[in-house]
């Protein structure tokens, strides 16, 4: 019996102008840890919980911020939405969107990285 071919678990893979920096604020304000690289090969691959991200050092190519809505990249499903929120936002993070419940069933708040690439986070709302 064969099985059903499926999605394992996803990365993110970003250009970033300034290796150095963008590790720092992904793992200072975002909280996430070193799973592999130095630097010095011009990656970094980090995460926290499920969410896995590359970051390659292109000096050179269109900063994300100048793709306007294309600059969104991920969209995260999160647990403690009013947590993370206060979290990030303590550790400097640029919100360009404060926490909303949505009409879809889903409380929401969006940031920008100093690469100008912008994540979305989201948590369902509880029926109460």
């Amino acid at each position: 019996m064969r099985t059903m071919p499926r999605f394992a678990e996803s990365r993110y893979v970003l250009a970033v102008r300034n290796l150095r920096s963008s590790t720092r604020y992904y793992m200072e304000v975002l909280g996430c840890r070193r799973d592999f690289g130095d630097e010095s090969d011009g990656w970094s691959f980090l995460s926290r919980d499920g969410f896995h991200v590359m970051l390659g050092e292109c000096p050179d190519d269109q900063d994300a911020g100048d793709l306007g809505n294309h600059s969104w990249f991920a969209y995260l499903t999160v647990e403690g939405i009013d947590d993370l929120y206060a979290e990030l936002q303590a550790r400097g993070a640029t919100i360009i969107a404060p926490v909303v419940s949505e009409p879809w069933g889903m409380r929401e708040f969006g940031i920008r990285t100093p690469d100008g690439h912008r994540i979305r986070f989201g948590e369902p709302v509880r029926p109460g």
